[in-house]
């Protein structure tokens, strides 16, 4: 049976740091009030013309390069965004030409912070109908350019980012499977106006601003993520005390530790990377993996759970195998 297996992960963050001191010269707030809501210390932020694109590239270059492959092997690539460069194209298809790949296709998946389960998702559905052989999916986001900078309940939270896994196609028997296990995605469009931008070209002929309703969001995150994983870990006959690593959306530490106390799940066990680079939406799960396997928590053959709840609502988890 062909299966998805991670053959590379890689992150790029931009240069410029925003620290919880340099908000509280933009916006009424403060390092304590920023530290004690939402566990951020800083997040970086895109610099002048430095597009979502770029963030893109770069996290792509250095997981290709992890897994040990040119990228003429790659013949897929998806890139999850809520903050392309251009309403068209496609961000994947402009990364794709960055890339200098000629082969096979490029697009986008829309689901927010979900958006990078999502496009796992897709990819490894091409990779095991034998559509695809190398997949680059990718997670990149630039926020900080639909931030209202004079909002302190939003503008704190988000910072720029992108992570990239590489997904390459093999053979195998399902208990020998190093790669996606399963995934569990779902979306409910009542929850919409908890979490949306008030722009958008059919709406309003403008890009517009983050809006959230932070406490209902919070409220929802906690039960809808809990379900996703363990209705997963149900469907594939894991219990959630054999798994070694959680790997969650960097929404807010607050969460993080909601989800890991319903689910009885150790706190060493959640890879947080939120203090470092806040929520950078569809970027945050594969720039957080990115980091665990880079300083050695996550080692191969470990199984690992990954969650997130998005605007729209959308939401879900995905079960793999490093």
């Amino acid at each position: 049976m062909t299966y998805s297996r991670i053959a590379g992960i890689g992150s790029y963050l931009p240069e410029k740091v925003l620290t919880n001191k340099g908000m509280e010269a933009i916006v009424e707030t403060s390092d304590e009030w920023i530290r004690e809501r939402t566990g951020i210390n800083k997040r970086h932020i895109a610099g002048e013309g430095e597009r979502t694109s770029d963030l893109g590239e770069a996290a792509a270059r250095r997981a290709v390069e992890h897994a040990g492959l040119s990228l003429d092997d790659v013949d897929l690539i998806i890139v999850a965004t809520a903050t392309p460069d251009l309403t068209f194209p496609a961000t994947a298809t402009i990364i794709q030409h960055k890339l200098g790949v000629k082969n096979g296709f490029a697009f986008d998946v829309h689901a927010v912070c979900s958006g990078f389960l999502y496009a796992l998702a897709t990819a490894d559905t091409f990779i095991r109908t034998g559509q695809a052989k190398c997949a680059l999916v990718i997670g990149a986001e630039t926020f900080s350019r639909i931030l209202d900078w004079t909002d302190r309940t939003t503008c704190v939270l988000f910072g720029d980012g992108a992570g990239a896994m590489v997904l390459t196609a093999e053979d195998g028997e399902p208990e020998e499977y190093k790669g996606v296990l399963k995934t569990h995605l779902r979306s409910d469009g009542e929850y919409c106006d908890l979490l949306y931008v008030d722009g958008g070209p059919s709406a309003t002929k403008t890009v517009g601003h983050l809006r959230m309703q932070g406490n209902q969001v919070f409220r929802h995150a906690v039960t809808k993520i809990s379900d996703a994983m363990t209705t997963l870990c149900a469907q594939t006959g894991v219990d959630i005390a054999d798994i070694d690593w959680v790997v969650p959306h960097q929404a807010n530490q607050r969460i993080l530790l909601g989800v890991a106390k319903k689910l009885g799940i150790s706190v060493e066990q959640v890879i947080s990377t939120v203090a470092e680079h806040g929520n950078t939406s569809a970027a945050s799960i594969p720039l957080a993996f990115d980091a665990a396997v880079k300083d050695g928590r996550i080692k191969r053959g470990d199984t690992v759970l990954m969650e997130a709840l998005g605007g729209g609502f959308t939401w879900g988890a995905a079960l793999v195998r490093y």
